[in-house]
């Protein structure tokens, strides 16, 4: 009788009732017995080394469910937060942005004093920062600045903690770079709101957006268009005095933009899902 392959068929009709019982219960726990993990005898180092390998070779599950392992096998041990870090980046480069956050939010929170501490600092931010438009946003050339902006505050946040509190950091040369870009991305963000305000009619609210771009982002490029459709508002609204003032504004910095002159306001104003 080969019990393993869990075959009930050569049960014999001369077994008694309580000793056919004890049989299939018996077999049915094989049945149902979890696969053995194959690597439940592995020491920790080995362990890493293995999911390191698995990783360099692009099997990011096999190598993310090792490390996962690995953080309970190691508690306590640089290995194991090792382990933490390189899990969030893999669910991070397989698209499992919120597992990938949960992870080095984590990591963060009870390992306040790692080594590490600035990289994972850096890795929050890198998660969020995520700018891949993918194949409908290249296609309507929609930009980063048109969605959702939660989500570039919050690295613009991450990679200012690091700045913050670890100017020396190798990474924090590139979170300048990226908090710049998350600046401009968020006043384009503003732009297009007041901008869209502006094309319905909604000039007061339009106003107001153009008015926070320039309060907030008043280095970025983005001001320029913002004090435009600041100026076109107050026309609109019959409001002179601010108009002009606005206007002031815009002529001592912006003296040959031309959107002072109309000339630059169809682009600027053209639609992200407009093709031509």
């Amino acid at each position: 009788m080969n019990f393993k392959r869990c075959d009930i068929r050569h049960a014999t009709g001369r077994a008694t009732l309580t000793g056919l019982g004890l049989v299939l219960a018996w077999m049915l726990t094989g049945c149902n017995a979890p696969p053995k993990d194959p690597t439940a005898d592995w020491s920790p180092e080995k362990l890493y080394a293995e999911a390191r390998e698995e990783q360099d070779a692009g099997n990011f599950d096999k190598a993310a469910k090792m490390y996962e392992s690995l953080e309970g096998r190691g508690a306590g041990t640089l290995l194991a937060q090792q382990a933490q870090l390189e899990r969030s980046y893999l669910l991070y480069r397989s698209g499992e942005k919120a597992q990938a956050l949960a992870t080095i939010e984590r990591f963060i929170k009870l390992h306040p004093t790692s080594p590490a501490i600035d990289y994972a600092m850096y890795l929050q931010g890198l998660i969020n920062f995520n700018d891949n438009l993918g194949f409908l946003g290249n296609l309507s050339r929609q930009n980063l600045s048109e969605r959702d902006q939660q989500a570039s505050r919050d690295a613009y946040q991450a990679f200012k903690q690091l700045i913050d509190q670890y100017p020396k950091s190798k990474y924090s040369v590139e979170a300048r770079e990226r908090m710049a870009y998350i600046v401009n991305s968020l006043a384009e963000y503003e732009v297009h709101v007041a901008r869209y305000y502006f094309r319905r009619g909604a000039y007061v609210a339009a106003a107001n957006r153009a008015q926070q771009t320039i309060q907030e982002f008043q280095y970025s490029p983005s001001t320029e268009e913002a004090l435009s459709i600041l100026i076109r508002s107050y026309d609109r609204l019959g409001l002179d005095q601010l108009r002009d003032d606005a206007d002031r504004v815009m002529r001592k910095n912006f003296p040959n933009s031309a959107l002072l002159t109309g000339e630059g306001v169809n682009s600027a104003t053209r639609p992200w899902w407009q093709m031509w």
